[in-house]
């Protein structure tokens, strides 16, 4: 591999500084494919076009510049074939796919097949699959289709998925599908912002709280005061002070700057979707968004879940959902009035929303609900729910050590996916894994059986560990007691049952429509921290950013369970490339496969992974601005 373009390719903060020669020759490349002449899009912004459904096993794909106005101002996309989101992709499970993928930008492109089982050099992450897409070149990806279902695909270079490079997959079974349905919609929710995303993330690196529009206020206080009294808000507020954080901190960045997408439309703009009065119309949500977490219902609707990220589910029945970022759900919904209904999706922190409209006729149109509360943290979030417990100490909560300066801890240029010499592993059990922490990351042997509920997660019984790592300017809190995240709704939802009549989706819902593959007990566990220090915007797992950190490695063919401990107050979406993450949901039997896992807050949940895809694997939160630091290489020999 060339080091000199090694893993910073795949999540650069900064895009490199270009030349007004390479701008102008990348914008010309853009604008040929567009059909338009060089210097229109000055003349003449548009909204991204509608994207196309091509169909087949030879695709042509072109990364273009796109001039698009989703706010009333002009700004430049990254596209593919010309619009915002790109095409949806329509494969067949069992043929042999060719994708000729050429880059008309003047910076390294790429595209990543999200969740999708292929060789480790079909996956599409410059510096660890391959070198990246250099300008004017092509590219060919060509790998089967072993799956069928709801996928996407998106940049892995710089960030340019915030920009708009990303779109829909969906595969075709081989056999007859068995979920009928007259109707078929993507739908791809997405966050926009005029600002660019260097900017965005220079102004979260200086104030991690920056887009954050509902801190407390003085009135907030007094109100807080008449319901608990002097006392007790002194208490609380003396707590949230001394670990300098906000319980209204849900989302990085928010409705501030981002306007919310459903297949490119803006909610003004209000995509649209037809039926007939008793048709059963399948809805593939898709979450392509770079940071924001939705929670979707249809007012008026059921929805039956059908599948979770590709994989068909035993049907679920809901009124409401979550979707993290880079999730997929499948739902059924059957219509009986010739009525319209507004597909809502809410994001976590309420500050925005995308919706379109499901309409037996162009000309109807349904209320948009207003939005649910915005949610409040609680010690639940913080790993501390202590109910029953004493409170006293709360010794895991260590803040020293605040500096403010420097800031350059996220600068991963150049440096290689191998390296991490810097590494002080004196004194830890090194065992069998040539040079692996095994405090952090190896895992230890599992005696006997080993499924029920744990005090790691379901099907561990291991206790939570927390390293000598986790100790330091990059870790602003620790979960002492974390909750069991499976049957978790997740903040912002876990009252909607009583308070409004809805039933949520959790991930103790998800049971897997087939039998269990690989039922063997793993051999190991591997348990991980998700941590960071919110002040500083510095993300990491058990407190090693990614360029520090060593690959976990796997060995071909081991089964083992990975345990995800949150010790932040944000929701992680964390993916696994390469290889199945199977969701403990307490039924060995029927175990549901997913590729991206929501972590809540101060919580844990754990998976199975058959180690069954040799090479070098992304494994990271998906939260584009996360990525930089909350990141590791998975090494399968």
């Amino acid at each position: 591999m060339n080091k000199s373009r090694g893993p910073q390719s795949s999540f650069a903060p900064v895009m490199p500084q270009l030349s007004r020669r390479r701008f102008v020759t990348g914008m010309a490349a853009g604008a040929a494919m567009l059909g338009m002449p060089v210097g229109a899009s000055a003349a003449a912004p548009r909204v991204s076009a509608a994207p196309q459904t091509l169909r087949g096993n030879q695709f042509d794909l072109h990364v273009n510049y796109l001039p698009v106005n989703f706010t009333g101002r002009e700004r430049t996309a990254v596209a593919t074939n010309g619009s915002v989101p790109g095409p949806i992709l329509r494969w067949k499970e069992g043929d042999t796919v060719t994708l000729n993928v050429t880059n008309h930008l003047a910076h390294d492109t790429s595209i990543h097949w999200h969740g999708i089982i292929l060789p480790t050099g079909m996956d599409g992450v410059p510096g660890l699959s391959f070198n990246g897409i250099r300008p004017g070149e092509t590219f060919r990806y060509q790998f089967e289709v072993n799956q069928s279902g709801t996928y996407w695909y998106h940049s892995h270079s710089d960030f340019q998925e915030q920009i708009g490079h990303y779109g829909a997959i969906v595969i075709d079974p081989a056999e007859p599908d068995p979920i009928s349905c007259d109707r078929d919609y993507v739908v791809l929710l997405s966050d926009w912002s005029d600002d660019s995303p260097q900017d965005i993330y220079a102004k979260l690196k200086k104030e991690g709280h920056y887009f954050n529009r509902r801190r407390r206020t003085a009135g907030d206080l007094w109100q807080e005061i008449r319901q608990k009294g002097v006392a007790q808000t002194w208490r609380d507020r003396e707590m949230w002070n001394e670990m300098r954080m906000s319980d209204r901190d849900i989302s990085d960045v928010t409705g501030y700057t981002y306007t919310y997408l459903m297949n490119g439309q803006t909610p003004d703009a209000n995509w649209m979707a037809q039926f007939k009065r008793g048709e059963k119309v399948r809805l593939r949500f898709i979450n392509g968004s770079a940071m924001s977490i939705f929670d979707i219902r249809i007012p008026g609707l059921k929805m039956t879940v059908v599948a979770s990220d590709g994989q068909n589910i035993e049907p679920v029945s809901v009124d409401e959902f979550r979707i993290g970022v880079a999730e997929t759900y499948d739902v059924i919904v059957e219509p009986a009035d010739d009525r319209a209904y507004t597909l809502f999706a809410q994001t976590i922190d309420r500050s925005g929303f995308a919706r379109g409209t499901l309409t037996p006729h162009p000309d109807l149109r349904a209320e948009v609900p207003a939005m649910d509360y915005a949610p409040v943290l609680t010690h639940r979030d913080m790993g501390m729910d202590h109910s029953g417990h004493n409170m006293g100490g709360m010794s895991g909560m260590d803040h020293s050590g605040h500096d403010m300066g420097g800031m350059s801890d996220m600068d991963h240029s150049g440096h290689d996916m191998g390296g991490t010499g810097g590494v002080d592993h004196s004194g830890h059990d090194m065992g069998n894994m040539g040079g692996m922490d095994h405090s952090q990351h190896a895992g230890h042997k599992i005696p006997g059986k080993t499924t029920g509920l744990g005090r790691a997660g379901y099907g561990s019984n291991a206790p939570v560990r927390h390293y000598a790592s986790e100790y330091g300017p990059g870790v602003d809190m620790r979960a002492e007691m974390p909750a069991n995240g499976l049957h978790d709704p997740g903040i912002g939802l876990r009252d909607h049952q009583t308070r409004y009549g809805r039933r949520v989706l959790t991930y103790a819902d998800i049971r897997n429509l087939t039998p269990t593959i690989d039922r063997r007990e793993p051999e190991r566990e591997i348990q991980l921290h998700l941590t960071g220090n919110m002040e500083r915007y510095m993300w990491s797992m058990d407190g090693i950013k990614f360029s520090d950190a060593e690959p976990l490695m796997l060995k071909y063919g081991e089964r083992v369970r990975v345990t995800l401990v949150n010790d932040t107050m944000m929701t992680h979406p964390i993916h696994l490339h390469g290889m199945w993450s199977e969701l403990e949901t307490g039924d060995p039997q029927y175990i549901p496969r997913k590729h991206t896992i929501l972590v809540q807050p101060g919580s844990t949940i754990s998976y199975l992974v058959t180690a069954d895809a040799y090479g070098r694997w992304a494994y990271h939160c998906h939260l584009l601005y996360h990525m930089p630091g909350m990141f590791r290489e998975v090494r399968v020999v």
